[in-house]
């Protein structure tokens, strides 16, 4: 059970501190009064995310999952109000949370109102839950292949790599611990995305200090 609290409280430490990198965000929109150089869809899906496993979470009564998922909701209605505050495209920005906000309400209606409660709503919630998370979490991989293509790690934030890696890493382990395949598959999923990332951007920084430092003869 230690090991379990213990695992509970990374969990925790490790999300919130991923979750939090938004902020540099939210200073340069207000640095510079604009959200130009910011993308508004992370923190919308995010937030999406976070509220569907808020619900698993309540209904699992797993207070980890409550907890984790209710700062990261916050954070992200913060993010998404400042976005709005500062964006030039307002109606966009508004047709997409109006969008969003339906598909909350007709999930909420779906898995509370159609599904009867039980085993059969929680296993329906917990794999809506896993695939919305892994194709989130699967689209930087475009990225990825820019890199390996490029050899350049310059569109690759690498604290947020390195964020990702750990909390994936507590996650994956926690869901291990409480025998929960919805959790183990989607953060496994990510786990394994979030550990080649740092090779990558070791192996291209380690290739660009080479060629700066000791750059080839010209032979012509």
């Amino acid at each position: 059970m230690e090991f379990l609290q213990f695992l509970s409280w990374a969990c925790i430490v490790f999300t919130v501190g991923m979750f939090s990198t938004g902020l540099t965000d939210l200073k340069k929109m207000r640095a510079s009064k604009s959200a130009d150089n910011v993308q508004f869809l992370p923190f919308l899906t995010t937030c999406l995310n976070n509220l569907g496993w808020l619900y698993y979470g309540i209904l699992k009564t797993d207070g980890t999952l409550v907890l984790v998922n209710t700062i990261g909701a916050c954070l992200q209605s913060l993010y998404i109000l400042c976005y709005c505050h500062y964006t030039n495209d307002k109606r966009r920005v508004t047709s997409q949370t109006l969008l969003a906000g339906g598909v909350v309400c007709g999930g909420w209606l779906y898995f509370s109102v159609v599904l009867p409660q039980g085993e059969s709503q929680l296993a329906q919630l917990g794999l809506t839950c896993s695939l919305f998370t892994i194709s989130m979490y699967l689209s930087p991989l475009a990225d990825l292949m820019e890199i390996v293509r490029t050899g350049s790690v310059e569109r690759l934030s690498f604290s947020l790599t390195v964020a990702t890696f750990l909390t994936s890493t507590s996650w994956t382990l926690y869901g291990l611990q409480l025998q929960d395949y919805y959790i183990m598959v989607c953060v496994f999923t990510v786990h394994s995305e979030s550990i080649q990332t740092p090779g990558l951007f070791l192996r291209y920084s380690l290739i660009l200090k080479w060629i700066l430092f000791f750059p080839p003869y010209n032979t012509s």
